[in-house]
Order: C-alpha cells, then sequence, then structure tokens
C-alpha cells in the first residue's frame, strides 16, 4: 500500500510532464546521434589523414634532398604564404592562374552563395572593404533572402501542394493524411531526380576531374546549405563559357533552393509530423483563454444560483398589500 503511493504519484508526474520528457529524450537522442556521427567520421577519415600526411612528408624529405641549396625555412616559408593565398582563392598553380576569382560571374556566385549561406568559402573578400561591406551586404540580404524564398514559397505551395491534395481529397474520398503522405513522397521523388540526380549526370559530364558520386555529393551539399567548399565546379582551368556556367550554377543554385523549401514545406504540413512536433511543444496558457475561464466560472456560479434561488410565484390575482378586497357575497372580507 505504501508502495502505491509514491509509483503513483510517479505516474501522475510524468503524465502532468509529458512533454518535457518526450523533449528530455530529443536531447538524449539528438546528443547520441552528434557522437554516432563523430565516432563514423573520425574512424572513416583517420586513416586516409594519416596516409595523406606520410605522403607529404615523404615527398618534401625528397624534396628537400633532391634540392640541396633551399633550405628547409625557405620552403616553409614559400609553402606558408602559398597556403595563406589558397585560403583566399588565389592558386600559385600556373593552370589555376588564368581564372579570376572576382570577375562579375565569380562575384555573382559569391553573392549567390553569402545571401543563401551556403558560403564555400573557395572566395574571399581580400580588402578590408571588402570584408566590411560583405558584413553590412549579409545583415541587410540574409534576412531579404528568407522573405523572399518565403514569398514564393508559399505561393508555389498553393499550386504544388495545397490545391491538389484538396482536389484528390473532394474528388475521390481519400484520406487527407493518406493524399498528403502520397503527394510529399512523389514530390520529394520528382524534386530529387531534377535537381539531385540530372545535374550530377551534367557536373559529371562538364567537370573533368569529377565522378557522379562527387557531383551527387556536391549537389547535395550545397542545396542543403551546407556548403563544404571541397568541391566547386567551374574552378578548371580548361573551363569553357566559364561566365556562363557560372551564371547557369547560380540560378540552379537558387532554383534547387527553392525546390528544397517546397519539399520541406510540404513535409511539414503532413498531419503526423504535425502531431510528433506537438509532443515536444510546451503547452503555453495564453491570457485570453485564462480570462475565458474565469468569466466561465463566473457565468456558471450565477446560472447555478439562480437555479438554487425560488423564483416568487406569479399570482393571477390581484394584490395589493393592505388592501381589503371585496368578498363575494355570503364571506367576510380578507385582509392580505
Amino acid at each position: 500500500m505504501l508502495q502505491s503511493v509514491p509509483s503513483g504519484s510517479c505516474v501522475r508526474l510524468v503524465q502532468n510532464n509529458r512533454s518535457t520528457c518526450y523533449f528530455l529524450f530529443l536531447v538524449l537522442g539528438y546528443t547520441l546521434y552528434l557522437i554516432f556521427g563523430a565516432v563514423i567520421f573520425s574512424s572513416v577519415e583517420l586513416p586516409y589523414e594519416d596516409l595523406l600526411r606520410q605522403e607529404l612528408q615523404a615527398i618534401k624529405d625528397k624534396f628537400l634532398q633532391e634540392n640541396e641549396c633551399i633550405s628547409e625555412e625557405r620552403l616553409y616559408a614559400f609553402l606558408e604564404k602559398a597556403l595563406e593565398a589558397s585560403n583566399y582563392g588565389v592558386s600559385v598553380l600556373n593552370n589555376a592562374s588564368v581564372n579570376w576569382n572576382w570577375d562579375f560571374a565569380s562575384a555573382l556566385f559569391f553573392a549567390s552563395t553569402v545571401l543563401s549561406t551556403t558560403g564555400y568559402g573557395h572566395t574571399v573578400p581580400l580588402s578590408d572593404g571588402g570584408k566590411s561591406f560583405c558584413i553590412i551586404y549579409s545583415v541587410i540580404g540574409i534576412p531579404f533572402t528568407l522573405l523572399f524564398l518565403t514569398a514564393v514559397v508559399q505561393r508555389i505551395m498553393v499550386f504544388s501542394t495545397r490545391r491538389p491534395v484538396q482536389y484528390i481529397h473532394m474528388r475521390w474520398g481519400l484520406s487527407k493524411s493518406l493524399v498528403g503522405v502520397v503527394h510529399a513522397t512523389i514530390l520529394a521523388l520528382v524534386t530529387a531526380s531534377f535537381f539531385f540526380l540530372i545535374p550530377a549526370v551534367i557536373f559529371t559530364l562538364l567537370e573533368d576531374e569529377w565522378n557522379f558520386l562527387e557531383s551527387f555529393y556536391f549537389c547535395f551539399i550545397s542545396l542543403s546549405t551546407i556548403g563544404l567548399g571541397d568541391y566547386v565546379p567551374g574552378e578548371g582551368s580548361n573551363q569553357k563559357f566559364r561566365d556562363l556556367y557560372k551564371v547557369g550554377i547560380t540560378v540552379y543554385l537558387l532554383l534547387g533552393l527553392v525546390a528544397m523549401l517546397v519539399v520541406l514545406e510540404t513535409f511539414c504540413e503532413l498531419q503526423q509530423l504535425k502531431d510528433l512536433r506537438k509532443m515536444f511543444y510546451l503547452r503555453k496558457e495564453r491570457p485570453e483563454d485564462r480570462l475565458n475561464i474565469l468569466e466561465h466560472d463566473h457565468l456558471s456560479f450565477s446560472s447555478v444560483t439562480e437555479q438554487v434561488t425560488p423564483l416568487p410565484e406569479e399570482r393571477t390575482e390581484p394584490y395589493i398589500k393592505g388592501q381589503v378586497l371585496g368578498p363575494p357575497e355570503g364571506e367576510e372580507p380578507v385582509v392580505r
């Protein structure tokens, strides 16, 4: 008997704070997912990094042995300067010196990556003025881009998702939630085909050093706005129509970003995901709701009081206090 009381209290506590418990499980699951990713990345990539370090050390030692007139300090100074220039998008290689990073097409591509928060990092401002302008441009441009994308996605959603789902639901009488799931799946497959698979094939043909996996990897990293910058198209020395190619990539990234947002918004409107999100939300009691509850309680109390208090019975005969009414014939007068 005594043991059942604490257990019942714990059950009631969990039920009353169900969303908090779900949220704690969500935090725990996300933390474990981060750790899982770190373990896998470390176990897969660390051997390749070690092998690359050994190869680079072997090449450096061989170079110093074959060129005894060059000291190790001078070589380090040259490599440090070359790597610093490479971080700013300037390469010392002859086959890469023909490409400029700040012509109009490249600058347009850079502006699109900044506003979409992709940020490959292969090209960065060199001057203090460019860095200052990039800060101001981003502060204004990123919210402007979010507003622009929100307006575009909202209009596209009407024709791509809401009207088709509503039409099928009303036409064939199917469950709206089922129609929404099927429609979202088809839309995701179409988007993956037109903005991942087909562009990956095109990049494989246009980029000499990319295979299909690397091209698909670039499409996903770009449209998900991760933007690692290890693969950037149009940077080859023998790239034909480089300016037009850069502009085309800019248009592809903007259209692909809109398509990704449409797919994500379509999935977010599914009733199943709405119910899943509500599991982790706090239920807020709004002030107007509390006021309505108080008013409802007051009205309920007033109605109960009115029901309990008896009302005076209606009289059908005339009544005047203290007045002698005339009785019928043969009876005594009565004062009421």
